[in-house]
């Protein structure tokens, strides 16, 4: 029953005043039987924001911050979680009735499941769907278990991870093709290929954590270790976690945040903001997550100014850049500023927060 605490930095940088938009957070994870939420803090910058709380449709928490037109330099935002993690089984018990696939679920799960059943990307030459099909035993019946154990330990053992800051989730065909993506590709190729299996399966996101850190004062810290993986319905366990990042089965080591039934509606955080494109200068995403009991005054103390020096390192770092551009050197050749060709606002988003993962089979 690990003791988890997830502090979720994001900041947004901008070269003159900009009018922030309504924001949407999910950052917020439901309290459950195998996650109990202890306390659960959210800090603004700027201030003055107001919050409204309200689930979607497949139940998530979601923040709405308005400022009502205010503008400002910097946009901050910070998540504290402190949970209570309760792992379930790897071998949770199936219906016998789906032990061994194929099978068909209950007339009266069927409807709610359908859209989930469903593939939602283009496979014209069932090339996903052959991949899936090679873990199936050439005669009789698979086991259930072992057809989605082998789907997972084949995506973290045959593709390569890359940490991708770009927009976007990669089509299972390109992932398939090139072998290789971040976590959230490979999550939508094992939900696309289960689901041309006629299973039910849905996106996660969420944090990732190392058990070794269980008892130890040092925190994971990694730039934007948010994580993505995915769930598969099976009657009588209900939803079960995949994270074919790692061969991670039923959610050991994942802090569940939000399930979705595409990745865009799992953003942990997006927005935007009225002003030029090139007022945007930079963003910054930092999460530490912490396992076991809670730190002592002077750990407290320790971390709090180490968080503080790399945001002081980040603002000196934005400043230079800043100073660099007003005052070139003499090697520097500046050309004339073109004239502004518009001076209309225009809202535009805000860039996607950078996601990289902490890979546990490194640690």
């Amino acid at each position: 029953m690990p003791r988890v605490r997830i502090h979720h930095t994001t900041e947004y940088q901008y070269a003159e005043p900009v009018r922030l938009t309504e924001h949407r957070l999910m950052m917020r994870p439901r309290d459950s039987h195998d996650l109990r939420l202890l306390e659960a803090t959210l800090w603004i910058t700027p201030p003055g924001a107001r919050t409204r709380w309200a689930h979607d449709v497949f139940g998530n928490s979601v923040c709405f911050l308005d400022w009502r037109g205010a503008s400002a330099k910097t946009l901050r935002i910070v998540s504290e979680l402190d949970l209570q993690h309760y792992p379930v089984l790897a071998d949770l018990p199936i219906d016998p009735s789906a032990q061994t696939y194929p099978f068909r679920y209950a007339g009266d799960e069927y409807p709610d499941l359908s859209r989930l059943i469903e593939p939602h990307h283009p496979d014209p030459d069932r090339q996903v769907e052959g991949w899936a099909r090679r873990f199936l035993k050439p005669t009789g019946n698979t086991p259930t278990r072992e057809l989605l154990i082998a789907m997972t330990e084949a995506i973290k053992s045959d593709f390569i991870y890359e940490a991708r800051e770009s927009k976007g989730t990669h089509a299972p065909l390109h992932t398939l093709a090139h072998r290789r993506g971040a976590c959230r590709d490979f999550a939508v190729l094992m939900m696309e290929a289960a689901r041309s299996l006629g299973f039910a399966a849905r996106f996660v996101s969420g944090y990732l954590y190392d058990e070794a850190l269980v008892d130890s004062v040092d925190a994971m810290v990694g730039g934007g270790s948010t994580h993505a993986w995915c769930a598969i319905y099976l009657p009588g366990a209900g939803w079960v976690e995949y994270d074919p990042t790692n061969g991670l089965i039923a959610g050991r080591n994942l802090i569940r945040v939000s399930m979705a039934r595409e990745p865009h509606q799992a953003t942990p955080l997006s927005g935007g903001y009225i002003g030029r494109a090139q007022d945007f200068r930079s963003m910054r995403v930092e999460v530490e997550v912490t396992v076991g009991d809670p730190p002592t005054p002077e750990e407290q103390a320790q971390r709090t100014a180490q968080r503080q020096a790399r945001a002081k390192e980040a603002a000196e770092s934005a400043k230079s850049a800043r100073v660099a551009e007003r005052i070139p050197s003499e090697a520097m050749v500046v050309p004339e500023a073109p004239e502004d060709p518009l001076d209309v606002v225009a809202e535009r988003p805000l860039p996607e927060p950078t996601e990289r993962e902490i890979d546990l089979t490194t640690s």
